[in-house]
């Protein structure tokens, strides 16, 4: 009896080694490939010119898998060493709070939830067990703590002069790396108005309405009813634009979508998306969507997985910014990425060149290539943060 108490003791410790500390890598590994793994090369040409760009993407959700972003990893898409590489100046990172089980493109409700199971693997602190609102909050502590250990090289921009001064120190010495800080959705309020307080003075300032499901801001265009703004989601539009905290239409419904350009005084964005003219898609914008989200001043970042550019390859994505440039100028078109968001990419970070070297075979030039790479994000960014 004695020996076979031991035995299931035994087993115990092995399951639990194997649940904390090795599922959550591999669970990362499979859900977050490179269908090419680098390295990768370019043209001289495209080369020379990526060194130059102040290259900008919208969203990346390496903050909810088990990583240190100060070091470099053979899976996933994206770290400090290989954004450097890339070389990239500014990432927004999204924090991934609830994810429906059996998550699809078309209908999700809002009573399941994968990532607890992820959260307690990963030995986040116990207050995420069961709240949302630490999730976001503890992905923000996360970031702040790599900008504290990257010696310079991360910095977490928060306001307008943050930008200023990140993009005056990064013309001296390009080797270093803006942050941004933005949620996935805004369930993380609870349905508590005072909580958008709460996530400005972690430091987010840019905020999804929904994700996979229909929540207490809004419909989500994967949700069950897909319906607009609620009374609360009002409140929450005008709250996060009298405190400066752009607003990401990316997952929104169309109802949510209307509803926010008919009330916002700011330009908005869409941080990872597709464009319905190259790749049919609940979630894609449509040529009408796409022309009034410009006409706020704002910018819709283009995707590189296969819900965005059906086929995820480099002459899709190309595809897909021209169709938008072409009809809403190329003052108002990004990249979007959406690495490390449970998609499968054509590159990491580290490949990045391969999207300049596309757009300068589609004829684009070279201001153009500035302005879709960075340049606009960079603009928005240093118009709409809060000043200080």
């Amino acid at each position: 009896m004695k020996k076979w108490l031991v035995a299931v003791a035994a087993l115990v410790v092995v399951g639990a080694g194997v649940f904390f500390f090795v599922v959550p890598s591999v669970v990362d590994a499979r859900m977050n490939p490179t269908l090419q793994p680098g390295p990768y090369s370019a043209s001289a040409q495209a080369t020379a010119l990526h060194k130059s760009l102040f290259v900008a993407d919208l969203h990346d959700d390496a903050l909810l898998w088990n990583r240190d972003l100060l070091q470099r990893y053979n899976r996933g898409h994206a770290d400090l060493p290989r954004l450097l590489e890339g070389p990239q100046a500014l990432q927004v990172f999204a924090t991934v709070t609830k994810s429906p089980k059996g998550l699809n493109y078309e209908r999700n409700g809002s009573d399941t939830d994968s990532i607890t199971m992820l959260v307690m693997a990963q030995r986040w602190p116990q207050r995420t067990w069961g709240s949302l609102l630490e999730r976001a909050l503890y992905q923000g502590e996360k970031l702040h703590a790599a900008a504290r250990d990257s010696g310079g090289r991360l910095t977490v921009v928060k306001s307008r002069k943050d930008m200023e001064d990140f993009v005056a120190q990064w013309h001296k010495d390009p080797q270093r790396l803006a942050a941004l800080l933005a949620t996935e959705g805004l369930h993380p309020l609870e349905g508590k108005l005072e909580n958008v307080d709460k996530l400005y003075d972690a430091g987010f300032r840019m905020t999804g309405l929904t994700h996979f499901f229909d929540n207490e801001v809004g419909g989500s265009a994967h949700g069950l009813e897909k319906g607009g703004l609620t009374p609360f989601g009002r409140q929450v539009v005008q709250r996060l634009q009298e405190k400066g905290v752009l607003i990401d239409l990316a997952h929104a419904s169309k109802p949510v979508i209307d509803d926010v350009l008919a009330m916002t005084k700011k330009p908005v964005l869409v941080s990872h998306t597709g464009v319905v003219g190259t790749c049919p898609g609940p979630r894609n914008l449509t040529d009408a969507h796409l022309q009034r989200i410009a006409a706020t001043g704002g910018v819709v970042g283009i995707g590189y997985w296969d819900g965005a550019v059906c086929q995820p390859d480099v002459p899709n994505i190309v595809r897909a910014i021209r169709y938008a440039v072409d009809k809403v100028g190329v003052d108002h078109v990004a990249l979007g990425s959406d690495f490390d968001g449970a998609t499968s990419t054509p590159f990491d970070v580290t490949g990045l060149v391969l999207v300049t070297q596309g757009l300068l075979e589609a004829g684009f030039t070279e201001p153009q290539i500035r302005a879709i790479m960075g340049g606009n994000v960079q603009r928005l960014l240093l118009a709409q943060l809060p000043p200080v």
